[in-house]
Order: C-alpha cells, then structure tokens, then sequence
C-alpha cells in the first residue's frame, strides 16, 4: 500500500500538483479474479495453487488553503457569538402559514 500511495504522489506531481498537500480523499480494495495454477505433488497429484488478487484504487485530493478567522469582538449567533438553544433553532426553522392576526 506505502508503494501505491508513493506512485499516486508521483503521478499527482507529474500532473502539475502540490506532492506535500496531497491527501487521500477515497480508497476502495475489490476482489480480483484469482489467478489459478498448478502444483505437482507426491505420487502423482495435482494441487490447486490460486493467488488471491485484488484492485486497489485511490482518489487524492489537494488541501485547499484555510479560511481566515474573524474578530470575536463582533456580536453574533452561532458559532462563536450567542448560543443558540435547540428550541430557538426550531422557532427560526418554523414557517407560519396562514393568516391569522397575532
């Protein structure tokens, strides 16, 4: 596996990318046919002598550069201003229909 992810790091540079911030973004192993052949054996016997085969696919990925944080002075909801509850979350979520007079 350390060969396959060595050879995708080269083809990756080969195409123009950054090696350094590459990052495995999917990996996948399936069976492959198994390659039968045969053994000889004592008295006369044949035995099966099968390899087990598989195909294995990477996808990888370039990091993309971070975002930069904001100031934590400002004031604001979520995720580093006010906490919101779950049950005013679900208040904004909650479309009125109809026209009543409240």
């Amino acid at each position: 596996v350390k060969d396959l992810v060595a050879n995708a790091v080269a083809n990756a540079e080969t195409k123009g990318l950054d090696g350094e911030n590459m990052y495995i973004t999917h990996a996948q192993v399936n069976r492959a046919p198994p390659g039968r052949r045969r053994t000889y054996r004592a008295h006369g016997r044949i035995g099966k002598y099968a390899s087990q085969p598989a195909h294995i696919e990477f996808i990888l990925s370039e990091k993309k550069p971070g975002v930069e944080r904001g100031d934590d002075d400002e004031e604001g909801e979520g995720a580093r201003g006010r906490k919101i509850t779950k049950k005013e979350a679900a208040k904004k979520r909650f479309v009125k229909v109809g026209g009543g007079s409240d």
